[in-house]
């Protein structure tokens, strides 16, 4: 029987981490099935799941822990198989404006309030076109319940828009 684990990894950006990850994870009979790491300020940091023979669950967990001595700090977490009861709807949720603080809150909880799960959440701070102002930019991907009136999401979003001064597209 195959387990899959959930890792965090956090560390002082160098080269040589995803090389020190995969052969932990390769040592221990684990397969490495996806991910999505970055270099934030100056830190390199990710997400990713590995599936191992349950037999080697917890050495490779102990071997990823102990990575700690080396720089990286690894959290691993039991996958739990979640299948969604509630039918849903993918939408892309698109956002550009000027930077400033409470964009992400006030995004988020409208779309929690509809019961709507942020399954991929991508941001970026851009130099505008026009001038040296930062421009944030996010992308995400969304499960909408399929009872969810898109109109009046898009209502409220604008709403929220108009008050951050960002635009924003649902598609």
């Amino acid at each position: 029987m195959m387990t899959s684990l959930v890792l965090t990894v956090i560390g002082p950006d160098k080269p040589g981490l995803v090389e020190m990850l995969a052969k932990t994870i390769t040592a221990h009979n684990g397969n490495w099935l996806e991910s999505g790491m970055s270099r934030l300020a100056g830190k390199f940091a990710g997400i990713l799941v590995a599936q191992v023979p349950e037999a080697d669950a917890d050495t490779l967990i102990n071997a990823l822990t102990a990575l700690q001595g080396q720089g990286l700090k690894v959290m691993a977490e039991r996958a739990t198989d979640q299948t969604d009861s509630v039918a849903t709807e993918n939408v892309i949720l698109e956002l550009v404006g000027h930077d400033k603080p409470g964009i992400v809150r006030d995004i988020s909880r409208a779309l929690a309030s509809r019961n709507i799960n942020v399954e991929r959440l991508n941001t970026e701070l851009v130099s505008g076109s026009m001038s040296a102002e930062l421009l944030f930019k996010a992308r995400a991907e969304l499960h909408v319940p399929a009872d969810t009136d898109l109109d009046d999401l898009q209502e409220a979003l604008e709403a929220i828009a108009s008050d951050l001064m960002v635009d924003i597209t649902l598609n």
